[in-house]
């Protein structure tokens, strides 16, 4: 039988995708550098974890974990992103995705899963792990939007922000009691039929539930009113696990999560153009700085908006790009 094999996109990951086609079949060959290896190993088991759950997710062929390579099942060519981005109604078709966020989180997750020798223990989402994310952005935007400000002002600047942050987690109204992608956005939907599908799947964690939620409707890469995000948002409330909660509190951890999320993806986004010297996710900084500035809106965002419009350019910032 002949094999095609087509290399695919990656998006801003490590690992490279190759589509390896037999016939009528097919499937993917995930590659990644050595020191990842592990990354694999994961990917895997997270998987196991969903489908076992009836979460639909690729499921393992073959494993080649000496090379650093696995062959997993084949979700389609069509993500959710590449359905939704021409469509003009937009509400049923979110609804569904968040639905499955919703069956997410119903998840009951053990500490610790074993596949063969390999074991993953699931971590919970602490504020350690929300600065390690959030510190992207002030070691990369934030170093280079202030390049040309003296060095010892740049360290002030940093701390005065990072310690705000700190306040503003403590305010976090949600335990971390649920499965979290981490990931959870457009272009890790795919879509086979009338079937969706999770992939991108390796970094969940126990974490806040409305983490997936913020990802998912604060996407950089797509553009919503203010109302539509927030009638995602009531749709959530209303149908969770958490419904008997205040929509108040709802919002809070939102807000929060977003702000924590899109201050992680200008970092990455930077690095990518001056690290990886990918310039393509430029384009996607001035509506991640729209939409910062929406959740500040929130009270508890008080002190931490007053010094970043008092020690950066915002209203540049939010109608151009970094270069």
């Amino acid at each position: 039988m002949n094999y095609k094999i087509k290399k695919i996109s990656g998006d801003a990951s490590f690992r490279e995708f190759y589509r390896v086609k037999k016939g009528l079949k097919s499937s993917i060959i995930v590659k990644a550098n050595k020191e990842k290896q592990r990354n694999l190993i994961n990917y895997v088991i997270i998987n196991k974890v969903l489908n076992d759950n009836k979460i639909n997710a690729p499921k393992l062929i073959n494993n080649y974990y000496e090379y650093s390579m696995i062959e997993i099942s084949d979700l389609g060519e069509k993500s959710f992103y590449n359905f939704i981005i021409s469509k003009k109604n937009r509400l049923s078709h979110y609804k569904k995705i968040i639905k499955l966020i919703i069956k997410l989180q119903k998840i009951k997750f053990k500490k610790i899963y074993k596949i063969g020798k390999y074991k993953l223990r699931v971590e919970k989402y602490t504020k350690k792990n929300l600065h390690k994310e959030s510190d992207l952005f002030f070691d990369w935007y934030l170093k280079n939007t202030l390049k040309n400000v003296r060095l010892k002002k740049q360290k002030k600047i940093k701390k005065v922000l990072k310690d705000e942050l700190d306040n503003i987690y403590e305010q976090l109204s949600f335990q971390n009691s649920v499965f979290v992608h981490r990931d959870f956005h457009a272009s890790n939907i795919m879509m086979r039929k009338k079937n969706l599908g999770l992939i991108d799947n390796q970094d969940a964690i126990i974490g806040n539930p409305l983490y997936d939620i913020a990802s998912l409707v604060d996407d950089v890469r797509i553009k919503f009113s203010s109302n539509f995000q927030k009638r995602l948002l009531k749709f959530y409330h209303r149908n969770s696990q958490f419904r008997k909660q205040s929509f108040e509190k709802i919002k809070n951890d939102y807000d929060i999560l977003s702000v924590q999320r899109n201050l992680k993806i200008l970092g990455i986004f930077v690095r990518l153009y001056k690290r990886d010297k990918k310039p393509n996710y430029l384009r996607y900084l001035p509506y991640t700085w729209q939409l910062i500035m929406r959740r500040l809106k929130n009270p508890v965002f008080k002190k931490f908006k007053y010094l970043l419009i008092k020690n950066l350019p915002i209203k540049k910032l939010v109608k151009v790009s970094i270069v």
